[in-house]
């Protein structure tokens, strides 16, 4: 893990890997399977979800080059009064790894779907390891 960054809660997604190959997908297709990801979150759960953005790089922080994805904030469950006018909390998707330990488009699919609901677990204030015991690790 990173050195503590304060308030910022740093989640690592644990990855297989790297398979020997990239598969190819552009920048918008990935895009879009983020996208879509998100568009399967509950309605219910969306609704809840409070100063966050989300964001797709190609690379993850080069410390850690496996990183499939990574929560920076303060969980819903930490916030208190004093919490107001501060910058929304971020979650990236990284292409690159995903692509790199992904044998298929179906496989990109799944990973990047478990992935999104990782991050917004967090975002949630749940912790790694409910979410491996969920099915989301």
């Amino acid at each position: 893990m990173p050195p503590d960054r304060g308030l910022l809660r740093p989640s690592r997604v644990t990855s297989v890997p790297d398979n020997g190959s990239v598969l190819e997908m552009t920048r918008e297709e990935f895009e879009e399977l983020v996208a879509e990801a998100l568009d399967r979150i509950p309605p219910e759960l969306t609704r809840l979800m409070d100063n966050v953005a989300v964001f797709v790089e190609d690379e993850p922080p080069s410390d850690d080059p496996e990183l499939l994805g990574l929560y920076e904030g303060t969980p819903l469950t930490d916030r208190g009064e004093w919490y107001a006018g501060v910058l929304p909390d971020r979650i990236t998707i990284y292409r690159g790894p995903t692509l790199r330990m992904c044998e298929s488009r179906e496989d990109v699919v799944a990973e990047t779907e478990v992935t999104v609901v990782h991050e917004i677990a967090h975002h949630f204030g749940i912790d790694d390891a409910r979410l491996h015991a969920l099915g989301y690790g």
